[in-house]
């Protein structure tokens, strides 16, 4: 079993059907304030394409893209061929980027909720200057303490839905974290499309709603339990027990604990980890976990959502429908994922990667096939 008791396999997923327990309400409520965590990203992919396409927010800080939007008809993409809002939207994951190498060892050293809290306060921050910002310096500070808080949460919150769930539901559980990051690009969406009409401040109210599920993330993180597998990490391994009789509402957790303090020895036990895993019989492992998310977003998905409200008006949809179509493309994002969570812990993660994959592949397909024919035609 890895470090944490995560995925039991082999004898580890013998060894697990001895656990005991049941899902408490304590389990279900720490997750749902946990995946809230989830809903801040979402909420930020879906906001700032929106607020990019309002003119309130580009004649305050982009008046040069505010021009270019008015005048420019024969080539839609050079309304937003701007260094300044390129920087505007790319300081973020940026700044998440390098937040996550830094809240690796802190949530590893300090435990999943101080990364949970972290993650809350900055993304508050962000959210609070970022509605109030007056002028560029303000609005790029603020979307580094976004990416920051981004940082800290995508690495944590995972990591604490899966510690807190119960094996048998640990698959539903823990992809509530991306139920809560779709739900948050069709909330975001939704709010684009009401506070656009709200000229020339819409903008200010569609960021500093952010502030809401950031505030909700920090008051939860200081509530929260920690997991067992992270106090016992850290030595406490008394204080993990109870934790883990109150989480399964319990006491016979014997097999359960005894696993996560054997993983945890066992990854104390690896003196150099990073050298460990480049070794020859942990290479399929490291190529997978690298090579699969890396993919997905080379799919231009998350390009897709994060500037769709923009891709629709270059492809000369109105204000209004642009937005109106992000929603409908929020909508059936989420409304996957509910049938994700349904069917994961039935039909298992690879059936659905396979059928995920094969969906991608037909779309992709289809819409080469219908751009080639309208070439043609045009030609």
């Amino acid at each position: 079993m890895p470090a944490g008791g995560l995925v039991p396999t082999g004898v580890a997923k013998e060894r697990a059907e001895l656990y005991q327990g049941r899902v408490t309400l304590y389990v279900v409520i720490a997750c749902i304030v946990a995946a809230v965590g989830g809903s801040i990203f979402g909420y930020d992919i879906g906001i700032s394409g929106g607020v990019t396409s309002m003119d309130g927010f580009l004649r305050e800080f982009f008046h040069s893209v505010y021009i270019s939007k008015q005048h420019a008809h024969e080539n839609n993409y050079c309304k937003y061929d701007n260094q300044g809002l390129a920087a505007f939207t790319s300081s973020l994951y940026f700044a998440g980027l390098v937040a996550s190498l830094v809240a690796s060892p802190i949530t590893r050293k300090y435990g999943r909720r101080t990364s949970i809290i972290c993650g809350g306060f900055s993304f508050l921050v962000g959210a609070t200057v970022n509605a109030a910002a007056q002028n560029l310096a303000m609005l790029l500070f603020g979307r580094i303490m976004l990416g920051v808080g981004i940082g800290f949460g995508n690495q944590a919150v995972p990591l604490y839905l899966s510690e807190m769930a119960p094996t048998h539901l640990r698959g539903a559980l823990n992809m509530m974290f991306q139920l809560a990051t779709t739900l948050g690009i069709f909330t975001a969406n939704m709010v684009n499309y009401g506070t656009q009409k709200l000229e020339p401040w819409g903008w200010r109210l569609s960021l500093g709603l952010a502030a809401i599920p950031a505030t909700l993330m920090t008051v939860g993180g200081c509530l929260l339990p920690e997991t067992p597998n992270s106090l016992i990490e850290m030595g406490s391994k008394e204080r993990g027990r109870k934790v883990l009789e109150r989480i399964r509402g319990t006491d016979k957790v014997d097999a359960e604990f005894e696993d996560m303090v054997d993983a945890s020895e066992l990854a104390n036990s690896i003196k150099h980890p990073f050298r460990n895993i480049l070794k020859k019989r942990n290479r399929p492992q490291l190529v997978m976990a690298i090579c699969m998310p890396t993919f997905q977003i080379l799919t231009g998905i998350n390009s897709i959502l994060f500037y769709a409200p923009v891709l629709f008006q270059s492809m000369g949809f109105g204000g209004n429908a642009s937005l109106y179509s992000s929603a409908v493309t929020g909508a059936v994002l989420a409304g996957s994922t509910f049938i994700s969570i349904a069917a994961v812990d039935r039909l298992g993660r690879r059936v659905l990667l396979i059928s995920g994959g094969i969906q991608m592949i037909i779309c992709q397909v289809q819409y080469n096939k219908h751009s080639f024919s309208q070439h043609i035609i045009t030609h």
